[in-house]
């Protein structure tokens, strides 16, 4: 069953409504398209009856029927928390981000995040650069960088930390794959950390999903002047956080 999954993941490129509408139709498995499929995988999977897929996204809407990846997966299993905000940051947001996330991991925290521009790739480097442990969920195909200019922390992050995704291969990313791959940043995460955002961004997109999944929402609150979604979210009820003890001791 393992194979059918991955057989069907392959041929649609890991659409999870195309995927889901051939196991419910029963469509036939074509057994010379299959092998051909399963030759041209480079990377490693894991089906959602597999023993190894993450517990946690068995509880979210839509867990991805196969997830593609790099790395060790094991790591889905810590105690992980999603860092995630937008991708052009003030000084501050970045500043803000690199201390948070290095005082994080001091306290064994694995960093999850979306290896996009900006607050995402400041979190993945700001973990690795601090010897700790951070996992990076693609909304392209497992073997396809994007953006290419974090093709560097890509390369390291496939060596040494976990980089996962529900689209195999080369996959091109469509505008709608990065919403839908936030589902899975914030599904594998015990909590959300917003460091700065604005009002309307894919950073709310995944503090939707956190919230519609029970998570807690944490955030750095922004100055004024600055970009306001932290401080929107505060006034919706997020946390505020000074400092790393306001997580801890939550």
């Amino acid at each position: 069953m393992e194979e059918i999954l991955l057989y069907f993941s392959l041929k649609y490129q890991g659409d999870f409504d195309k995927i889901y509408q051939a196991l419910k139709c029963k469509e036939k498995v074509d057994v010379l398209l299959k092998e051909r499929l399963l030759k041209s995988l480079k990377s490693q999977y894991t089906t959602i009856i597999s023993k190894d897929y993450p517990s946690a996204l068995k509880e979210i809407s839509c867990p991805p029927f196969v997830l593609f990846y790099y790395g060790d997966l094991t790591l889905t299993a810590t105690k992980c928390i999603g860092v995630i905000g937008m991708r052009h940051p003030s000084d501050y947001g970045t500043e803000v981000t690199k201390a948070m996330v290095a005082s994080l991991v001091k306290e064994n925290y694995t960093i999850v995040s979306g290896l996009a521009l900006g607050i995402d790739v400041i979190a993945h480097k700001s973990a690795m650069n601090n010897l700790g442990k951070t996992i990076a969920v693609l909304g392209s195909g497992i073997d396809y960088c994007y953006p290419l200019k974090n093709k560097s922390v890509y390369q390291a992050m496939k060596n040494n930390q976990l980089i996962i995704s529900e689209y195999p291969g080369n996959l091109v990313p469509k505008k709608f794959n990065f919403p839908r791959r936030n589902r899975i940043i914030s599904g594998l995460s015990e909590s959300i950390l917003v460091t700065e955002a604005n009002k309307r961004s894919g950073t709310m997109i995944t503090v939707g999903h956190a919230l519609e999944q029970g998570k807690d929402i944490y955030c750095i609150p922004g100055r004024v002047g600055d970009a306001l979604g932290c401080n929107h979210l505060i006034q919706q009820g997020a946390k505020l956080v000074m400092d790393i003890n306001d997580i801890i001791d939550d």
